[in-house]
Protein backbone atom coordinates (compact mmCIF):
# COMPACT_ATOMS: atom_id res chain seq x y z
CA UNK A 1 0.00 0.00 0.00
CA UNK A 2 1.50 3.45 -1.15
CA UNK A 3 1.68 5.94 1.47
CA UNK A 4 3.39 9.65 2.33
CA UNK A 5 4.81 11.77 4.60
CA UNK A 6 3.37 14.98 5.72
CA UNK A 7 4.51 17.33 8.60
CA UNK A 8 3.69 20.44 10.71
CA UNK A 9 0.34 20.95 12.36
CA UNK A 10 -1.84 22.93 10.09
CA UNK A 11 -1.94 19.80 7.26
CA UNK A 12 -1.85 17.31 9.79
CA UNK A 13 -4.94 19.07 11.60
CA UNK A 14 -6.86 19.82 8.49
CA UNK A 15 -6.61 16.06 7.18
CA UNK A 16 -7.59 14.70 10.92
CA UNK A 17 -10.63 16.66 11.00
CA UNK A 18 -11.69 15.26 7.02
CA UNK A 19 -10.20 12.23 6.65
CA UNK A 20 -9.09 10.77 9.87
CA UNK A 21 -9.35 7.07 8.57
CA UNK A 22 -6.26 8.34 6.04
CA UNK A 23 -4.06 8.26 8.86
CA UNK A 24 -1.57 4.82 9.40
CA UNK A 25 0.63 6.28 11.84
CA UNK A 26 2.17 10.22 13.59
CA UNK A 27 5.65 10.62 14.79
CA UNK A 28 5.94 12.84 17.60
CA UNK A 29 8.14 14.46 19.42
CA UNK A 30 9.52 12.66 22.45
CA UNK A 31 9.56 14.56 25.93
CA UNK A 32 7.29 17.23 24.33
CA UNK A 33 4.02 18.00 26.11
CA UNK A 34 2.44 21.36 25.24
CA UNK A 35 -1.22 22.53 24.31
CA UNK A 36 -0.65 22.77 20.68
CA UNK A 37 0.69 19.00 20.66
CA UNK A 38 -1.72 17.28 22.75
CA UNK A 39 -4.94 17.57 21.49
CA UNK A 40 -3.68 16.54 18.44
CA UNK A 41 -2.33 13.49 19.71
CA UNK A 42 -5.70 12.77 21.76
CA UNK A 43 -7.40 13.34 18.60
CA UNK A 44 -5.48 10.53 16.85
CA UNK A 45 -5.72 8.12 19.49
CA UNK A 46 -9.89 8.61 19.59
CA UNK A 47 -9.32 7.59 15.94
CA UNK A 48 -7.34 4.45 17.01
CA UNK A 49 -4.47 6.04 14.95
CA UNK A 50 -1.27 4.90 16.13
CA UNK A 51 1.66 7.33 18.02
CA UNK A 52 4.88 6.56 18.31
CA UNK A 53 7.76 8.87 20.30
CA UNK A 54 11.04 9.25 18.73
CA UNK A 55 14.00 12.02 19.48
CA UNK A 56 14.30 14.64 17.53
CA UNK A 57 17.29 13.35 14.84
CA UNK A 58 14.95 10.41 14.19
CA UNK A 59 12.23 12.94 12.76
CA UNK A 60 14.81 15.46 11.32
CA UNK A 61 15.70 12.18 9.48
CA UNK A 62 12.16 11.43 8.07
CA UNK A 63 11.36 15.38 7.41
CA UNK A 64 14.66 15.03 5.23
CA UNK A 65 15.59 18.55 6.28
CA UNK A 66 11.89 20.36 6.27
CA UNK A 67 10.39 21.52 9.20
CA UNK A 68 8.42 19.29 11.13
CA UNK A 69 7.59 21.28 13.78
CA UNK A 70 7.96 17.90 15.94
CA UNK A 71 4.87 16.03 14.21
CA UNK A 72 5.23 13.92 11.14
CA UNK A 73 2.00 11.55 9.95
CA UNK A 74 2.64 8.34 7.41
CA UNK A 75 -1.02 8.64 5.32
CA UNK A 76 -2.70 6.88 2.85
CA UNK A 77 -2.36 9.10 -0.83
CA UNK A 78 -6.02 11.09 -0.94
CA UNK A 79 -7.85 12.11 -3.75
CA UNK A 80 -6.67 13.12 -6.92
CA UNK A 81 -9.19 15.50 -9.43
CA UNK A 82 -8.29 15.92 -13.52
CA UNK A 83 -10.51 17.44 -16.13
CA UNK A 84 -13.72 15.38 -15.28
CA UNK A 85 -13.65 17.12 -11.47
CA UNK A 86 -14.21 20.43 -13.15
CA UNK A 87 -17.63 19.34 -14.84
CA UNK A 88 -18.35 18.77 -11.34
CA UNK A 89 -17.74 22.69 -10.12
CA UNK A 90 -18.78 24.51 -13.15
CA UNK A 91 -22.69 23.17 -12.59
CA UNK A 92 -22.52 23.45 -8.52
CA UNK A 93 -20.93 26.82 -8.73
CA UNK A 94 -23.10 29.83 -10.38
CA UNK A 95 -20.16 31.87 -10.49
CA UNK A 96 -17.11 29.53 -10.38
CA UNK A 97 -13.52 30.67 -9.78
CA UNK A 98 -10.37 29.28 -11.25
CA UNK A 99 -6.74 29.77 -10.62
CA UNK A 100 -4.31 28.45 -12.88
CA UNK A 101 -0.62 27.68 -12.45
CA UNK A 102 1.49 27.31 -15.92
CA UNK A 103 4.91 26.06 -15.25
CA UNK A 104 5.40 26.61 -11.32
CA UNK A 105 7.48 24.06 -10.29
CA UNK A 106 8.33 25.11 -6.70
CA UNK A 107 6.48 23.53 -3.96
CA UNK A 108 6.67 26.03 -1.63
CA UNK A 109 5.00 28.73 -4.35
CA UNK A 110 2.09 26.26 -4.91
CA UNK A 111 1.91 25.77 -0.95
CA UNK A 112 1.57 29.13 -0.96
CA UNK A 113 -0.64 29.88 -4.09
CA UNK A 114 -3.30 27.11 -2.59
CA UNK A 115 -3.30 29.35 0.70
CA UNK A 116 -4.33 32.64 -1.24
CA UNK A 117 -6.86 30.77 -3.30
CA UNK A 118 -8.56 29.10 -0.30
CA UNK A 119 -8.69 32.56 1.60
CA UNK A 120 -9.91 34.08 -1.72
CA UNK A 121 -12.75 31.63 -2.49
CA UNK A 122 -11.23 29.85 -5.03
CA UNK A 123 -13.27 26.54 -6.16
CA UNK A 124 -10.06 25.13 -8.04
CA UNK A 125 -6.44 25.59 -8.82
CA UNK A 126 -5.52 23.91 -12.49
CA UNK A 127 -2.29 22.44 -13.04
CA UNK A 128 -0.34 20.64 -15.84
CA UNK A 129 0.41 17.32 -15.27
CA UNK A 130 4.20 17.68 -16.25
CA UNK A 131 6.33 20.92 -15.64
CA UNK A 132 4.40 21.66 -12.10
CA UNK A 133 5.22 20.91 -8.80
CA UNK A 134 3.75 18.28 -7.13
CA UNK A 135 1.58 18.34 -4.01
CA UNK A 136 3.78 17.08 -1.30
CA UNK A 137 4.68 17.31 2.13
CA UNK A 138 6.59 21.14 1.61
CA UNK A 139 3.48 21.85 -0.33
CA UNK A 140 0.74 21.10 2.38
CA UNK A 141 3.00 22.31 5.23
CA UNK A 142 3.33 25.67 3.31
CA UNK A 143 -0.91 25.43 2.41
CA UNK A 144 -1.33 25.88 6.34
CA UNK A 145 -4.53 23.52 5.45
CA UNK A 146 -5.66 24.84 2.18
CA UNK A 147 -4.19 21.56 0.20
CA UNK A 148 -7.07 19.63 1.82
CA UNK A 149 -10.06 22.21 1.10
CA UNK A 150 -9.08 23.54 -2.29
CA UNK A 151 -8.92 20.64 -5.29
CA UNK A 152 -5.60 20.60 -6.94
CA UNK A 153 -6.88 20.00 -10.27
CA UNK A 154 -4.31 17.88 -13.04
CA UNK A 155 -4.66 18.62 -16.68
CA UNK A 156 -3.36 16.78 -19.54
CA UNK A 157 -3.67 19.45 -21.90
CA UNK A 158 -4.13 22.78 -20.24
CA UNK A 159 -4.42 24.87 -23.25
CA UNK A 160 -7.37 22.44 -24.32
CA UNK A 161 -8.50 22.78 -20.96
CA UNK A 162 -8.65 27.07 -21.28
CA UNK A 163 -10.52 26.16 -24.18
CA UNK A 164 -13.41 24.34 -23.28
CA UNK A 165 -13.51 26.43 -20.10
CA UNK A 166 -13.74 29.31 -22.32
CA UNK A 167 -16.78 27.58 -23.93
CA UNK A 168 -18.29 27.58 -20.32
CA UNK A 169 -18.67 31.00 -19.92
CA UNK A 170 -15.39 31.39 -18.18
CA UNK A 171 -13.49 34.65 -18.12
CA UNK A 172 -9.75 33.70 -18.85
CA UNK A 173 -7.61 36.89 -17.71
CA UNK A 174 -3.64 36.19 -18.36
CA UNK A 175 -1.04 38.09 -16.48
CA UNK A 176 1.58 39.52 -18.26
CA UNK A 177 3.93 42.65 -17.42
CA UNK A 178 4.13 43.80 -21.63
CA UNK A 179 0.34 44.33 -21.60
CA UNK A 180 -1.01 47.63 -21.15
CA UNK A 181 -4.06 46.77 -19.18
CA UNK A 182 -3.98 47.50 -15.31
CA UNK A 183 -5.44 44.57 -12.86
CA UNK A 184 -7.50 46.84 -11.18
CA UNK A 185 -8.77 48.33 -14.31
CA UNK A 186 -9.83 45.22 -15.67
CA UNK A 187 -13.44 43.83 -15.18
CA UNK A 188 -13.03 40.92 -12.86
CA UNK A 189 -16.09 39.72 -12.13
CA UNK A 190 -18.69 36.54 -13.19
CA UNK A 191 -17.10 32.87 -13.86
CA UNK A 192 -13.36 33.73 -14.18
CA UNK A 193 -9.93 31.78 -14.19
CA UNK A 194 -6.84 33.99 -13.36
CA UNK A 195 -3.73 32.54 -15.00
CA UNK A 196 -0.26 32.63 -13.55
CA UNK A 197 2.63 31.75 -15.33
CA UNK A 198 5.88 30.83 -14.35
CA UNK A 199 8.76 33.31 -12.65
CA UNK A 200 10.96 34.32 -15.27
CA UNK A 201 9.23 32.63 -18.46
CA UNK A 202 5.68 33.76 -17.10
CA UNK A 203 3.39 31.92 -19.55
CA UNK A 204 3.35 29.29 -22.44
CA UNK A 205 2.75 30.51 -26.12
CA UNK A 206 -0.35 28.43 -26.24
CA UNK A 207 -1.58 29.24 -22.94
CA UNK A 208 -1.43 33.04 -23.49
CA UNK A 209 -3.06 32.85 -26.35
CA UNK A 210 -6.41 30.90 -24.77
CA UNK A 211 -6.50 34.42 -22.75
CA UNK A 212 -9.63 36.46 -23.34
CA UNK A 213 -7.38 39.50 -21.79
CA UNK A 214 -3.82 40.01 -20.63
CA UNK A 215 -3.24 42.13 -17.14
CA UNK A 216 -0.45 43.31 -15.02
CA UNK A 217 0.10 44.30 -11.61
CA UNK A 218 1.37 48.00 -11.45
CA UNK A 219 4.67 48.18 -10.57
CA UNK A 220 5.84 51.62 -8.71
CA UNK A 221 9.58 51.01 -7.25
CA UNK A 222 12.64 49.79 -7.92
CA UNK A 223 12.02 46.23 -8.35
CA UNK A 224 10.82 44.41 -12.14
CA UNK A 225 8.52 41.65 -10.65
CA UNK A 226 6.97 40.01 -7.94
CA UNK A 227 7.31 36.77 -6.00
CA UNK A 228 4.33 34.64 -8.40
CA UNK A 229 3.01 33.51 -5.15
CA UNK A 230 2.77 37.02 -4.10
CA UNK A 231 1.44 38.36 -7.54
CA UNK A 232 -0.93 35.94 -7.42
CA UNK A 233 -2.83 36.85 -4.04
CA UNK A 234 -2.71 40.16 -5.42
CA UNK A 235 -4.52 38.93 -7.70
CA UNK A 236 -7.17 36.52 -6.44
CA UNK A 237 -7.58 39.20 -3.87
CA UNK A 238 -8.48 42.22 -6.57
CA UNK A 239 -11.69 39.22 -8.05
CA UNK A 240 -12.77 39.22 -4.29
CA UNK A 241 -12.94 42.84 -4.17
CA UNK A 242 -14.89 43.55 -7.05
CA UNK A 243 -17.27 40.07 -6.48
CA UNK A 244 -18.19 41.66 -2.91
CA UNK A 245 -18.61 45.31 -4.73
CA UNK A 246 -20.81 43.52 -6.59
CA UNK A 247 -23.07 41.49 -4.03
CA UNK A 248 -23.31 44.61 -2.34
Amino acid sequence: MSSELIFGFHSIEAILAKEPERFLEIYALKGREDKRLNPVLEQARRFGISVQFMQRAALDRKADGEQHQGIIANIKPGKTYNERDLDTILQTNTSPFFLVLDGVTDPHNLGACLRSADAAGVHGLIVPKDKSAKLNATARKVACGAAETVPLIQVTNLARTLRDLKEAGVWIVGTAGETDTELFDASLTGPIAIVMGAEGDGMRRLTREHCDVLVKIPMVGSVSSLNVSVATGVCLFEVLRQRKAVAV
